[in-house]
């Protein structure tokens, strides 16, 4: 296969030529690539209002996240209203890529039952996968080499996007079938222990949060205690801190001895930090903050000038649509001892009193009931509503004694702190894989044995 190399400014040079190097119009004219589309536009773009909790898949760029795709958390549309559509449709092993307003985001499309549809952010590459393999195809999209591309397609453009025309003068790095097969296989063991670490996050973060809605939503070991029986899952001492009658409160029956009060007792919101402007300190924004999870991408230092401050301890939520509603929410403890951090305006900063320990705060801000609560209490117009601190504060919650409080935070804590260090564990991996990959792709690495090697790196 040939290109037509016609450069564009600032682009950077192209790997050494070991391998073919073309452009996506050549792939598409050679039937490599069988078809590039993105979504439906104009009056066929599905309004907001048309969407509800089911029906059919709607991917958007937010939903792409390190190689993979959030099918779970996408809106759905009702299929009669996806019968109206005619494109838009991907298929597993399809490759997405973000090209408008959030640009760059890849992933490979996962198996699933049934249809899913993209939007205008999203453009999908079908592939003859007997001459491009998907995984390999994303990997070379997640690299420098195709991503500073991408951004000198943008510095020319009025807009934040690389649209479906300009994407066909993108080059594509393309090996042989079989050094596809041996590139993707080092990646894919670095990609499988790093889900694996992702998965066991979010195991222990479940059970983290089961405890605490079984302890201080449910009292299941109260109901047994009344009910003549051992409280479950738990040894003779810890159950014995429980009492073993209910008494009335704001919040109906609560556990005798334990009271009912509001989340502005029992917590600080927004506290005080001393923080100088112009003071250097990690910034975090709402782009770095996750859905699921307590742990955000790492900050990255910025001279203080406006906004909210934490330090570790803190959860911090996010108090702006539609972030609140996805679930944007995080517990700080990526900081050094005594350091401040700050970041969006659009944070609200939670910090449990005594007896409650610190992780309290950030697994009741993941509970149901509290998060239904804080968004009845936004305000504001449409796409601009804003948590109303003045009603969130009103929250009731039931607090227990502080023996309860310390025996959970007993259970928690190292739970919490197996979680950072899994994602510590998981971005470190992330770092090393997308170091190798240029030389993987470029040809300067070339392992025989890689799947062995990788594995040897990952363990």
């Amino acid at each position: 296969m040939t290109a037509d190399l016609a450069p564009l400014p600032d682009r950077q040079k192209p790997p050494p030529p070991r391998w073919a190097v073309v452009t996506v119009a050549d792939l598409l004219h050679s039937g490599v690539i069988r078809a590039h589309k993105d979504g439906n536009h104009g009056s066929n773009y599905p309004r907001a209002a048309e969407f509800s909790d089911k029906g059919i898949p709607f991917l958007t760029a937010k939903l792409l996240d390190d190689g993979h795709t959030d099918i779970d958390s996408a809106p759905r549309l009702p299929d009669e209203r996806a019968d109206s559509l005619r494109i838009g449709f991907v298929q597993p092993g399809d490759v997405l890529l973000s090209h408008n307003a959030t640009i760059g985001r890849v992933a490979v499309v996962p198996a699933y039952t049934g249809r899913l549809l993209i939007g205008t952010s999203l453009t999908y590459f079908r592939l003859d996968k007997t001459r491009l393999i998907p995984n390999y195809l994303a990997a070379f999209f997640r690299g420098a080499y195709f991503q500073n591309q991408l951004k000198a397609f943008m510095s020319h453009s009025t807009r934040n996007q690389v649209p479906i025309t300009a994407q066909r003068h993108l080059q594509i790095v393309v090996p042989p079938v079989e050094e596809q097969l041996a590139i993707t296989s080092i990646l894919d063991a670095f990609d499988d222990h790093i889900d694996l670490l992702r998965q066991t996050n979010a195991t222990l973060e479940a059970i983290a949060q089961a405890l605490f809605k079984s302890w201080f939503v449910d009292f299941d070991p109260v109901h047994a205690k009344v009910e003549g029986r051992e409280p479950e899952a738990m040894g003779a001492a810890t159950a014995a801190l429980f009492p073993s009658e209910f008494e009335a409160s704001e919040l109906g029956l609560i556990p005798k001895g334990w009271r009912a009060t509001t989340l502005r007792e029992a917590f600080e919101i927004n506290p005080r930090r001393p923080l100088r402007k112009g003071a250097p300190a990690p910034y975090l924004d709402m782009a770095s903050v996750p859905t699921s999870g307590h742990v955000p991408t790492p900050p990255a230092d910025r001279e203080f000038s406006s906004g909210t401050k934490f330090q570790n301890g803190d959860t911090l939520l996010a108090r702006i649509t539609p972030c609140l509603e996805n679930g944007k929410t995080a517990h700080v403890d990526f900081l050094d001892d005594g350091q401040i951090g700050w970041g969006s305006t659009e944070f609200i900063v939670l910090r449990p009193k005594a007896p409650l320990t610190p992780y309290f705060g950030y697994l009741l801000a993941r509970q149901r009931d509290f998060r239904a609560f804080a968004i009845q209490a936004m305000t504001g117009t449409s796409g601009r509503q804003r948590v109303e601190l003045g009603q969130l504060d009103q929250f009731l919650l039931t607090i227990p004694d502080e023996a309860v409080a310390a025996a959970f935070g007993s259970f928690v804590e190292p739970i919490r702190k197996a979680i950072s260090a899994n994602a510590d564990r998981a971005a470190a991996l992330s770092a090393l894989r997308d170091t190798l990959l240029p030389r993987l792709i470029s040809g300067k690495l070339r392992l025989p044995k890689g799947t062995e090697v990788a594995e040897e790196c990952v363990a």
